[in-house]
C-alpha cells in the first residue's frame, strides 16, 4: 500500500447483454479511502479504457442518494454494509486494505440484467403508471391550509414518499418482492385526503401490475425494511393490505 491508499481485489459481475451468460472478473484496483464507492467505479473504468479494454457498464445520476439509480449488491448486501444510505453514499473508508468486494447486480426475475450491473427497473414506473398519481381539476392554486390535515397523518405520508425506487427491497428479498415499494407509493396519496377519491382504484391497478411483471410475495423477514436506504417501514405493506381488502369489498358491493 502506498500511503493511505487501500489495495483492494475487487470481484465485479459482468454480462453483455440481457441474452448472455455472465461471470465475476477480478480486478484490483488501489483507491483513496475518501472515494466514494461510485469514484471508485470511475477509477477503475479509467484504467481499464487507457489498456483498451471495455469499461464496466453501472448506472448513476444525482450520486446524493436521492434519484435511486445507482443500487448494486456489494458483498451480498443491497447498497452495501452501511445501513440506510445509497451506494454512491458508500465510501471506500468503510473497507480494510487487502479487501476482495463482491460486487453484482440487483437480483431478480423482474429486474432482467441489461448489461454488467445495469438493471431493467422500468416495472417500477409501469406500476407508478397505473395509479400512483392523483386526478385533480386545474385552477387557480388553493391557500396552503385550506386542507387541514394533522401532523401525525402529513408526517406518515411524507415518510412514505421518501422513497427512491431504488428496488433494494426486491434485491433483498428471497421472493423478489416490491411490496414495500409499491406500499410507500399507495400509503403517500391513501393518507392524505387528495388520495381518497381513487383509493381503491389506485391499489387495484398497482397491485396488479405488480403481479402481472412478475414481483413475488412478501415474505414477511422484514429484509426489505433493513435494506432501505431511506428507511421505508413494513407498516407500509399492512396499510396496502388493507386497502387492497377494502377495495375488493367495495368491488363486491358495486357487483350485488
Amino acid at each position: 500500500m502506498s500511503g493511505k491508499h487501500l489495495n483492494l481485489k475487487l470481484k465485479i459481475w459482468r454480462q453483455s447483454g440481457p441474452q448472455t451468460a455472465g461471470s465475476f472478473v477480478d480486478y484490483q484496483i488501489e483507491v483513496s479511502p475518501d472515494d466514494s464507492f461510485l469514484e471508485m467505479l470511475d477509477e477503475l473504468n479509467n484504467k481499464l479504457e487507457s489498456e483498451g479494454k471495455e469499461p464496466i457498464a453501472f448506472e448513476s445520476d444525482c450520486r446524493e442518494g436521492i434519484c435511486g439509480t445507482c443500487g448494486l449488491v456489494i458483498n451480498g448486501q443491497p447498497h452495501g454494509p452501511i445501513p440506510k444510505i445509497a451506494t454512491c453514499q458508500l465510501h471506500m473508508r468503510n473497507f480494510n486494505n487487502g479487501d476482495t468486494i463482491w460486487i453484482e447486480p440487483f437480483r431478480a426475475k423482474a429486474f432482467p440484467v441489461l448489461k454488467d450491473l445495469i438493471v431493467d427497473r422500468s416495472g417500477f414506473d409501469a406500476i407508478m403508471n397505473a395509479g400512483g398519481f392523483i386526478s385533480v381539476n386545474t385552477g387557480g392554486v388553493p391557500d396552503a391550509n385550506e386542507i387541514l390535515i394533522p401532523k401525525e397523518i402529513a408526517s406518515a405520508s411524507m415518510d412514505a414518499a421518501a422513497c427512491i425506487g431504488c428496488g433494494a427491497c426486491v434485491a433483498a428479498c428471497k421472493n423478489a418482492s416490491a411490496m414495500l415499494f409499491v406500499s410507500a407509493k399507495v400509503s403517500q396519496f391513501a393518507l392524505l385526503p387528495q388520495g381518497k377519491p381513487e383509493r381503491f382504484r389506485r391499489v387495484e391497478k398497482m397491485v396488479k401490475v405488480m403481479d402481472d411483471l412478475g414481483f413475488g410475495s412478501c415474505t414477511n423477514t422484514y429484509a426489505c425494511e433493513a435494506e432501505c436506504p431511506k428507511g421505508i417501514s413494513v407498516t407500509n405493506i399492512a396499510r396496502m393490505n388493507r386497502e387492497y381488502f377494502l377495495a375488493k369489498v367495495k368491488s363486491k358491493e358495486l357487483e350485488v
